[in-house]
């Protein structure tokens, strides 16, 4: 059995509930949160400013991304700025690609210069993580948000890739 304390895994508790982050937040082995628009929008997050003040509030310097809500990348260049000025500790989730298709390895180039922590996520395959490689700064964190279970949906085995 995998002793977590003494690992480098960190478990990141993923919803967009006040109650539930705070609840999160009592439990040692819980060590950063996540969220996005649509689990925000499912709790009845109307102010995405306020909800993310309150949760940084309560998670107390720990680990948490936030996802832009923008389809359009020049739009998401600026929601991730804005998101990120919200605190020290935060990654800005970025999706792989937008609804369009179209890749977003660009706008994660242009934020990783501008030293702006990335939570690539909605990654399902080998070339997703290439491209998001291909802009990377060794001196800047960065975090791959790959979907095993997703891909293991679809039939394939997730583990060439992870």
């Amino acid at each position: 059995m995998i002793n977590l304390e003494e690992s480098n895994i960190q478990i990141f508790a993923d919803g967009a509930s006040i109650e539930g982050i705070r609840r999160a937040k009592q439990n040692p082995l819980i060590k950063g949160f996540t969220t996005n628009p649509t689990l925000m929008r499912s709790s009845g997050v109307v102010d995405y400013k306020n909800f993310a003040q309150e949760a940084l509030d309560i998670i107390d310097g720990s680990p948490i991304s936030f996802e832009v809500f923008s389809d359009d990348l020049d739009e998401m260049y600026d929601q991730a700025k804005i998101i990120a000025s919200f605190g020290k500790n935060i990654s800005v989730k970025i999706p792989i690609t937008n609804t369009k298709g179209y890749s977003t390895k660009d706008l994660v180039g242009s934020l990783i210069k501008d030293k702006i922590v990335c939570n690539v996520t909605a990654m399902f395959t080998m070339k997703h993580v290439e491209e998001i490689f291909s802009v990377c700064d060794s001196n800047i964190e960065i975090i791959l948000s790959i979907f095993a279970g997703r891909i293991a949906d679809t039939g394939m085995d997730p583990m060439p890739i992870m």
